[in-house]
């Protein structure tokens, strides 16, 4: 038995219980970042190699050879009587289990099984933000649980990866027209997804905005920044390092909207440096947080959304909170 996990923190937990079979953590964040659909696996591999070093300040030749090493251990699935595909229901995982769905619905099941444990709350977990969050007895007893991918299912995973990878955002926003029911977070997190995109207000995504709006609240040190900000939008799923270096953009702009503190030191992407990191909210910053100034205009765009690439002077598409609407700027 196959089980695959986002991420390690899960992993770890599962691996010291007593469900039975191998552990793989699953360690990619396709929510960032280019994710462009019609390449090879070698391109595409390449590409994301190219992104996670830059992005993480790590060794591309090292991203790439680990990237190369779960694809592998992926493809050995047939050596299983089941594979165990664990993902909750925030945006970050969504994405990842599109991406796998993609990928075994490509592939000859054989005698193996295919199953999914997916879930958005847990019983006595009021925030319930997470598998990570769980301990062992936990996860043990999610795991009968399980249940067996349907086509259905594979069929939308690999239709939702097409649109999410795509260039035209317009695949996902008719996508939400149809019924995703059978993959029950979708919807919802594709939504959080178009609200990612630059506002019509100023030229911030969701994100950005959020992160923007805390800073002048008050939440300066990223150590509360972090918190605060996945309270408020757990539906996300990101990590520190998402946040970080979606903030990080903001005061790197040629027309900055913060101000970055990091003691001193030079730019890393090392855990604890993160954790010392804070932020000033500039003149700037308070003219686009009140919406009298935009972001794109001040300082253009150079953007990746999966396989959306906003690029230049203007965003060719932006989100109308209000209307709830994705447009696109002729």
């Amino acid at each position: 038995m196959l089980h695959i996990h986002n991420g390690d923190s899960t992993a770890g937990t599962a691996k010291k219980t007593a469900i039975p079979g191998q552990h793989l953590a699953w360690r990619e964040a396709l929510v960032c970042g280019p994710a462009p659909g019609g390449l090879s696996d070698d391109e595409f591999r390449r590409v994301r190699a190219e992104h996670l070093a830059e992005a993480y300040g790590v060794n591309i030749e090292k991203c790439e050879l680990e990237l190369r090493a779960q694809e592998d251990a992926l493809s050995t699935f047939a050596d299983h009587e089941e594979v165990v595909l664990w993902f909750e229901h925030d945006l970050f995982c969504q994405v990842q289990l599109i991406y796998l769905l993609n990928w075994f619905a490509h592939r000859e099941f054989g005698q193996t099984k295919l199953s999914l444990i997916s879930i958005g709350e847990f019983p006595g977990i009021e925030d319930f933000r997470g598998l990570g969050q769980l301990n062992e007895d936990h996860l043990v007893s999610l795991f009968p649980q399980r249940q067996e991918v349907s086509p259905s299912q594979l069929h939308l995973g690999s239709k939702t990866w097409h649109a999410y990878s795509s260039p035209d955002p317009a695949e996902l926003v008719s996508l939400l027209d149809s019924d995703l029911s059978a993959i029950p977070f979708l919807k919802r997190a594709l939504i959080k997804h178009l609200q990612r995109f630059p506002s019509t207000e100023n030229g911030l995504g969701r994100v950005e905005n959020v992160g923007l709006e805390l800073i002048a609240k008050g939440y300066r040190n990223f150590r509360s920044l972090f918190p605060a900000f996945a309270r408020r939008e757990s539906e996300y799923g990101f990590g520190d390092s998402q946040l970080y270096l979606e903030m990080k953009q903001l005061a790197d702009a040629s027309a900055p909207l913060l101000t970055l503190r990091n003691g001193g030191k030079g730019w890393s992407m090392d855990a604890a440096q993160i954790l010392l990191s804070s932020f000033e909210i500039t003149e700037l910053g308070t003219a686009v947080l009140d919406g009298n100034q935009d972001f794109v205009i001040s300082n253009g765009i150079d953007y990746w959304l999966g396989g959306v690439h906003l690029d230049g002077d203007e965003a060719p598409w932006r989100w109308e909170e209000d209307a709830q609407e994705l447009l696109a700027r002729l």
